[in-house]
C-alpha cells in the first residue's frame, strides 16, 4: 500500500494543512480536530483504501485505519507539520472556526495528555499479567516464592516504574498540550518524587517552606497536581517570557519558573490536585458501594458507546490514579465485558452475513477485540450494522454486572483483552470467577442475539465501498477508449519529461503536453478524486473506469498554491470541458519552474496498450491518446 499517497489523500480531504487544528494518533485510527469540519470530505475518504470508517463526532474528525494508522501517520507528520490546538486564522481566510464546547474542550484536552502514556502504561499491565501468571504456577505448582527472586524484583520494578514516576510522565505530555517548556515541567515533577521530598512527605515532622507549614501529601504515583502545576506553568512561563530582556530570557525565565512554581506546587496547587482525586475516587467508589452491580453494568454497557465518541477518556484518569494509589482498580474489569461484547457481536456478523467482504472485515475485527483493540469492530461492523451494535451493549452490561456483584479487579492498568486476563487473577477466586464468566457472558451473549435476532446484511456493491480494504476489479475495455487533452499544448512523450518518477512509467503510463495556456479542464466525464491543496496536481475517475492523473509542473508544490486558482472541489463530477485549475503561465515561468504536465492512467494493467497522438500541439477539443486494455479500480 502508498501511504505517502494515502495520507496526502487524507489531508487533502480534510480540508488541507490550513483547516487542521491539531492530530493525535491512536491505536486504530487518527483524530483530526478542525477548523471546519464541513470542510471535511468523509464520503471519499471512506472509499480510501486502507480506511476502514470515518467518524465526525464529539468536535472531532477521526479516520479510522485498524493496522495501518502507524505508517499513515507516520506519512501525513511531516506533511502537516506544527500545527496547534490555538492556530491562528490565514491571511484571507475569514471563516469562522468550529465552536467546541467546554466539555469537549475537557475531553480533547485529558485524552491529549494521557494518548501518548498508553502504550507504556499498556506493556507495564502486560509485565504485571506475566507475573502474575508465574507466581501462580510458580506457588501452586513448584510450591516456590518467586516474589523474593531478583529476576522477579527487577521485572516488578519495570511494570511498575510508570506508575511511580507517574507525575514525571505526564508533566512531559502535559507540556507538549499546554504549550510550556516540557523540561522544567518535568523538573517540577521530579521534584515532587524526589527521594527527599519524599520523606519529608511521609515522616511525622512537620513541613515548612519559607517559614509557612505546608500540606503533606505523596506526590508519587499522582496524576492530577502535576497536570494542574503544568497548566498554571504554561502562563507563569508566558508572562515572564514578556517581560524579560532577550538577553537574560534563555537563563532567567527557566529559573524563576522554577522558583516561582516549585513552592505554588507543594503549598496550593499539589495539595488542590489530591483532594481534587480523592474526591473523584470517592465518587467513583460512592457509587459502587452503593451498588457494584448497577456500576458494573453501566461501565460495561457504555464503555464502547464512550469510545464511538472518545469520552472514554474522560474517566481513564479514574483507572489509572486507582493503580498509581491503592495498586488495583476495577474500571478496566468492567470494561472488558464491553471489548468482549464487541469481539462477540463480530464473530455473530461473520456467522450469519452472506456477504464476503464483510465477513472477511468481521473476520478480522474479531481477532482484533479479543486482542483488546476494539475499533475495527466497531465500526467495521457492529456499528455500521447498528443492530449488533445494541446486542454488543446489552452482553456487556450483563457482564459487567456480574463482575460488580462478584468484585472483579486487576492489579494493573492493562488493555482488556485475553493477554491480560490474568492481571485479575488478584481478586481472588470470587472476583476472577466472576470475571471471566461476565467476559464468556458479553462474549456468547453478544455472537448469540446476532446470530439469532440477525440484523440488515449489506449487499454486495455497499460492502465493496466501504471494505476495510477495496477489492480490485478488472475492467477490460470493450473498444479503445479515446481521452481527448485536458488542456493544449506541444505533447511530448512521457519518456522527455525531466522527472524520473515520471518519465520512468513508475507513476504509470500516459503522455505530457508543455501548456501555451494555463487551463486544466475535463478530459471526459468524470469525479475528482484528488485535488492538492497546493492544486499542482489533480486525480480523476473517468466515466469509462479510466483514473486520469494530471501533475502540472514540475517542483510546482513549492508554490504552495500561488498563481493557482481551482474552480471545483474533491468529489464533483464534472461534464466534459468544465473548468477543472487554471494558472498563470507567464508568471510560473518567471519563477523558474518547468510547466511540461504528464497526464497518467494510473490504473493501467501491464499489458495495457496506449497510443499517443501523432500531432504535435493539441487543444482541449483535440484526442491526446488513444487506450486499451485493463484497468483496476486502485486509487489514485
Amino acid at each position: 500500500m502508498d501511504f505517502q499517497a494515502l495520507a496526502q489523500n487524507i489531508l487533502t480531504n480534510v480540508g488541507g494543512k490550513e483547516n487542521i487544528v491539531s492530530l493525535e494518533r491512536c491505536f486504530t485510527r487518527l483524530r483530526f480536530v478542525l477548523k471546519d469540519n464541513s470542510k471535511a470530505n468523509s464520503d471519499q475518504i471512506s472509499h480510501l483504501e486502507g480506511v476502514i470508517q470515518v467518524l465526525n463526532a464529539n468536535g472531532q474528525f477521526q479516520v479510522v485505519l485498524g493496522n495501518n494508522v502507524a505508517k499513515t501517520y507516520e506519512a501525513i507528520e511531516p506533511m502537516i507539520g506544527e500545527v496547534t490546538a490555538t492556530s491562528e486564522t490565514s491571511e484571507g481566510d475569514n471563516e469562522p472556526k468550529e465552536k467546541v464546547g467546554l466539555g469537549t474542550k475537557i475531553i480533547n484536552t485529558i485524552a491529549a495528555i494521557f494518548t501518548p502514556t498508553v502504550p507504556a502504561i499498556a506493556a507495564s499491565g502486560m509485565i504485571k499479567g506475566i507475573l502474575a501468571i508465574a507466581v501462580i504456577v510458580a506457588t501452586n505448582v513448584y510450591h516456590t516464592d518467586i516474589t523474593k527472586f531478583d529476576t522477579y524484583i527487577i521485572l516488578s520494578a519495570a511494570s511498575d516504574a510508570l506508575f511511580y514516576f507517574m507525575p514525571i510522565i505526564l508533566a512531559k505530555s502535559s507540556a507538549k498540550v499546554f504549550k510550556t517548556n516540557e523540561y522544567i515541567a518535568m523538573v517540577i515533577a521530579a521534584t515532587l518524587c524526589y527521594p527527599s521530598i519524599v520523606g519529608l512527605m511521609t515522616g511525622k515532622a512537620t513541613v515548612t517552606l519559607f517559614g509557612l507549614q505546608i500540606t503533606k501529601a505523596s506526590y508519587t504515583s499522582s496524576v492530577i497536581p502535576i497536570i494542574i502545576a503544568v497548566f498554571i506553568l504554561a502562563y507563569v512561563e508566558r508572562f515572564i517570557d514578556r517581560i524579560m530582556p532577550d538577553v537574560l530570557k534563555i537563563i532567567m525565565v527557566p529559573t524563576l519558573c522554577l522558583l516561582i512554581m516549585v513552592p505554588a506546587t507543594l503549598m496550593l496547587f499539589g495539595p488542590i490536585g489530591i483532594y481534587l482525586g480523592n474526591f473523584i475516587n470517592w465518587l467513583y467508589y460512592y457509587i459502587m458501594h452503593f451498588s457494584p452491580i448497577l456500576l458494573g453494568a453501566f461501565i460495561g454497557g457504555i464503555w464502547c458507546v464512550l469510545v464511538v465518541f472518545g469520552a472514554h477518556r474522560a474517566i481513564i484518569p479514574i483507572g489509572i490514579n486507582d493503580v498509581a494509589k491503592t495498586g488495583h482498580q476495577n474500571l478496566l474489569a468492567f470494561a472488558g465485558a464491553a471489548n468482549f461484547s464487541q469481539a462477540g457481536a463480530a464473530l455473530g456478523v461473520f456467522l450469519k452475513t452472506k456477504n464476503k467482504n464483510l465477513k472477511t472485515v468481521s473476520a478480522s475485527a474479531t481477532v482484533t477485540a479479543l486482542f483488546g483493540i476494539t475499533e475495527p469492530a466497531i465500526y467495521g461492523t457492529n456499528l455500521r450494522l447498528k443492530r449488533p451494535m445494541v446486542y454488543a451493549v446489552i452482553s456487556g452490561a450483563l457482564g459487567g454486572a456480574l463482575m460488580g456483584w462478584g468484585g472483579s479487579f486487576g492489579n494493573a492498568f492493562a488493555n482488556q483483552g485475553i493477554l491480560t486476563i490474568p492481571v485479575y487473577a488478584s481478586s481472588g477466586v470470587k472476583g476472577f470467577v466472576c470475571y471471566l464468566l461476565g467476559c464468556a457472558i458479553a462474549f456468547f451473549g453478544a455472537c448469540i442475539l446476532t446470530v439469532v435476532l440477525g440484523f440488515e446484511d449489506l449487499p454486495e456493491k455497499l460492502s465493496s465501498q466501504n471494505s476495510e480494504e477495496l477489492a480490485t476489479i478488472p475492467v477490460t475495455a470493450t473498444e479503445d477508449e479515446k481521452i481527448t487533452a485536458p488542456l493544449a499544448g506541444e505533447v511530448i512523450a512521457l519518456s522527455q519529461v525531466k522527472d524520473e518518477v515520471f518519465s520512468s512509467g513508475a507513476m504509470g503510463k500516459g503522455v505530457a503536453i508543455i501548456p501555451t495556456d494555463g487551463e486544466v479542464v475535463a478530459p471526459e466525464d468524470c469525479e475528482v478524486q484528488v485535488l492538492y491543496p497546493t492544486m499542482h496536481a489533480i486525480g480523476l475517475l473517468l466515466d469509462n473506469g479510466i483514473q486520469l492523473l494530471i501533475h502540472i509542473g514540475r517542483d510546482t508544490v513549492e508554490l504552495k498554491g500561488k498563481y493557482f486558482t481551482s474552480h471545483t472541489e474533491v468529489g464533483a463530477h464534472l461534464r466534459k470541458g468544465d473548468p477543472i485549475v487554471s494558472f498563470d503561465c507567464a508568471k510560473i515561468k518567471q519563477a523558474g519552474y518547468d510547466l511540461t504536465t504528464p497526464v497518467i492512467i494510473t490504473n493501467a494493467s501491464s499489458d495495457a496498450k496506449i497510443t499517443m497522438t501523432d500531432e504535435n500541439k493539441v487543444t482541449q477539443d483535440s484526442v491526446l491518446m488513444e487506450f486499451k486494455g485493463k484497468v483496476t479500480n486502485e486509487e489514485v
